[in-house]
């Protein structure tokens, strides 16, 4: 049942990602996906509320940790319902948000842990998921930091007129620009969900966790900074070299988070 309840968790993260794609940049493929995997969960979490009422004989809200689950479980219906009858996609991503939330205080809450025979394993695998989803982070924006360098080598060369065959295969300005938002529009959502895991992570784990940490304070700049830069490429108030010298600029945040960050974290260990 622990087993199951981790795997909702990471799907929810999945669904909660493509919902994040489909809401920033309309993508409709991203929301049939994040759909079908957040209705996979309803089915999944449905299930185990009602086993856990035939086996208890009564409704699972007397309880802290049991009404954190139906919170959580309403939530998910709620956006389900708003999703298939008004199919407005603000409230239904912050609703996934928050349900996303108190899911993770569920399934990696310390009752859930001292209750469970592997509590140990899921407190490692929190960590592991929350790891796994920041260097994926770090990869979009990676990716982004490179589409960008090669904006500035292709405006140099289109502005000094050095075009030759040998940079035929080289992407458009055009295809360089919208790689740099593709890439921060997915690095976003999985930063989100690495710091939501691994602030839960530090609560169940560190005995005085506090939120005043290097590492974490330098992710919610990161998170902050690229949110700034794709809202103002949405607006159009911010184009071109500037958009492409922001992404540079971005990813040194990044390098500086990873690198310098973890030595002067209190509990981020990566040398």
């Amino acid at each position: 049942m622990t087993r199951l309840h981790e795997g909702m968790v990471i799907l929810y993260a999945i669904s909660l990602v493509f919902y994040f794609i489909d809401y920033l940049d309309k993508d409709s493929k991203a929301h049939r996906i994040a759909f079908w995997i957040l209705s996979t969960v309803w089915f999944l979490q449905t299930f185990f509320l009602v086993l856990y009422i035939v086996e208890t004989k009564r409704f699972p809200i007397l309880t802290l940790f049991e009404g954190i689950y139906f919170y959580a479980w309403l939530l998910i219906s709620l956006s389900i319902v708003l999703h298939l009858t008004y199919r407005v996609m603000v409230p239904v991503f912050f609703l996934n948000v928050i349900g996303f939330i108190f899911m993770t205080i569920h399934t990696f809450a310390p009752v859930q842990i001292e209750q469970s025979p592997i509590g140990e394993t899921l407190i490692s695998e929190l960590l592991f998921i929350h790891v796994t989803f920041a260097i994926l982070s770090y990869v979009a924006f990676s990716l982004s930091f490179v589409f960008s360098t090669l904006y500035h080598i292709l405006y140099r060369l289109l502005k000094k007129k050095k075009w030759t065959k040998q940079f035929s295969k080289l992407p458009s300005l055009d295809q360089t620009e919208k790689g740099m938002t593709v890439s921060i529009v997915i690095g976003i959502p999985f930063l989100l969900v690495s710091l939501i895991l691994g602030l839960q992570w530090g609560y169940v784990t560190l005995n005085g966790f506090s939120l005043v940490d290097i590492k974490i304070f330098g992710s919610f700049i990161l998170l902050f900074v690229y949110g700034y830069l794709f809202y103002r490429r949405q607006k159009g108030t911010i184009h071109g070299t500037s958009y492409a010298w922001g992404h540079v600029y971005a990813f040194l945040l990044v390098l500086v988070n990873f690198f310098l960050g973890s030595r002067l974290s209190e509990f981020h260990f990566w040398y």
